[in-house]
């Protein structure tokens, strides 16, 4: 079938066709699938960026999209325009996330009927941003949630994954699918930029003594020393490292 495109801020992605199946992961406004099936309002998706499988409402989507910005912000207000005046709604797009533009007003872009949002949370569907350190950090504090993918909630390997998605590069969406995919780094010694994997979890290295991570047990992404982490780790999860890898290499 022909591609289609995500139309709402962020919508969960369902193993099965039930909101009371687990989530598997998110999608976000602009994201790009292709439909593999429908069922009594639901329908199977693939997504185009990491060939992620799973079900959405039969509703939330477009078949004519021409993206030309994505946001560059932990979250950006959507608007709305009334006679003059932008007035903030309660809905956001979040960092990643597609747009089209339709109009611009001001400092405003429009991408959807009546929707707009600043244009300094915005950068040109072709930027990319090498410093993988300035996104993982904008996600500081942002609460744990198993399956997320946004500011409002998000989990270990979206945290390192969103880094690519933004870059437009392929990267797997579930821990264990980033170990197999991910090489085996050769250095005994901790550096910038390595990810460390284990079972069920990763995170990275800012430096030789800092981690960055979605830490369920602390319910939210922070920054620990990489001894620590790998003690607490073994301590309370015994779980121990499976491998280490390197951002530079992807």
């Amino acid at each position: 079938m022909k591609n289609s495109f995500y139309n709402k801020p962020i919508g969960n992605v369902y193993l099965k066709p039930s909101i009371k199946s687990e989530i598997s992961t998110q999608i976000l406004y602009g994201e790009k699938f292709r439909i593999i099936s429908k069922k009594k309002g639901w329908i199977k998706i693939q997504t185009n960026f990491d060939r992620y499988s799973g079900f959405i409402k039969d509703k939330n989507f477009i078949n004519y999209f021409k993206p030309y910005y994505k946001i560059f912000s932990k979250k950006s207000w959507i608007y709305k325009k009334v006679k003059s005046d932008f007035t903030k709604t309660k809905k956001y797009l979040y960092f990643s996330s597609l747009i089209q533009n339709l109009e611009s007003k001001k400092n405003f872009i429009r991408f959807d009927k009546n929707r707009w949002i600043k244009k300094k949370d915005l950068k040109k569907l072709n930027h990319i941003e090498k410093n993988y350190k300035k996104v993982l950090k904008l996600f500081l504090n942002t609460k744990y949630l198993w399956g997320g993918k946004s500011a409002d909630g998000i989990d270990c390997s979206a945290l390192i994954q969103l880094f690519f998605k933004y870059n437009g590069n392929f990267f797997p969406r579930d821990t264990k699918d980033q170990i197999k995919y991910c090489k085996k780094n050769i250095s005994k010694n901790f550096k910038d930029g390595d990810i460390i994997f284990w079972k069920g979890h990763v995170g990275l290295c800012l430096n030789k003594k800092k981690f960055i991570h979605a830490y369920g047990p602390q319910k939210k992404v922070l920054i620990m020393s990489i001894n620590k982490t790998i003690y607490l780790i073994s301590k309370t999860a015994k779980l121990e490292v499976k491998k280490i890898s390197n951002i530079k290499k992807y």
